[in-house]
């Protein structure tokens, strides 16, 4: 069990709470509003109402043993800068902090935030790959230049194994798994043959996803 601190209890903030401490994880949200801190309280492990631009307060809450922490107080530049140097100040391990747009997001980063998300963006860029890249069901971004997506094979693929279509050195995709009838295989199967059952994980670059685009229509 990892422990992560939210703050900020947004519909960001407060769906990453949920979803964290479901997963088993010890969560603390801080938000300075005690209405939705009450409504909380029971659905993760300690909510608190408090103001994490107080270096003190975060001192006294404990939030130094987290594990991470997720900053997702909106819109507000100066708040996400203030609380990020906070938890910097800390020591905590891991930062991610939710960002308004690239400006906020370059500043944040030079805080030391160890990764910064814009929730629509990363939403969008999700669902655009699934509509307009072959075959592909799950999209997930790992950084600003890699993924992995989930997919089922183009036809030219159907009826050839893994080793024999060569996907690394012709498109510099990696097969890390593979699943048939829901059960998931890692390493992936390289020498049977693929059918309209299969789905393969892939992992590469956006380029990669690019080729894979042009497989099929």
């Amino acid at each position: 069990m990892k422990s992560y601190v939210v703050i900020g209890l947004g519909r960001f903030g407060t769906e990453m709470a949920l979803k964290l401490y479901n997963c088993g994880e010890d969560v603390m949200a801080i938000d300075t509003n005690e209405v939705i801190i009450d409504k909380l309280a029971d659905r993760v492990t300690k909510a608190v109402a408090a103001d994490a631009r107080d270096l003190d307060v975060l001192k006294k809450l404990g939030v130094d043993d987290f594990d991470g922490a997720i900053v997702a107080v909106g819109s507000d530049l100066g708040t996400s800068a203030l609380i990020t140097m906070n938890l910097k100040t800390l020591g905590l391990p891991y930062i991610l902090c939710k960002a308004h747009d690239d400006t906020y997001r370059e500043i944040l980063e030079k805080l030391g935030a160890d990764r910064v998300i814009i929730p629509e963006r990363e939403m969008a860029d999700r669902l655009a790959m699934g509509m307009t890249t072959a075959g592909v069901m799950e999209y997930i971004e790992l950084s600003n230049e890699y993924g992995i997506v989930e997919m089922t094979p183009p036809a030219e693929w159907l009826g050839k194994t893994i080793r024999a279509l060569e996907l690394r050195s012709r498109y510099g995709a990696n097969v890390i798994a593979s699943r048939r009838q829901g059960k998931l295989q890692i390493p992936p199967d390289i020498d049977t043959a693929l059918d309209e059952d299969t789905v393969l994980v892939i992992l590469g670059s956006y380029k990669v996803m690019d080729k894979l685009q042009k497989l099929e229509k």
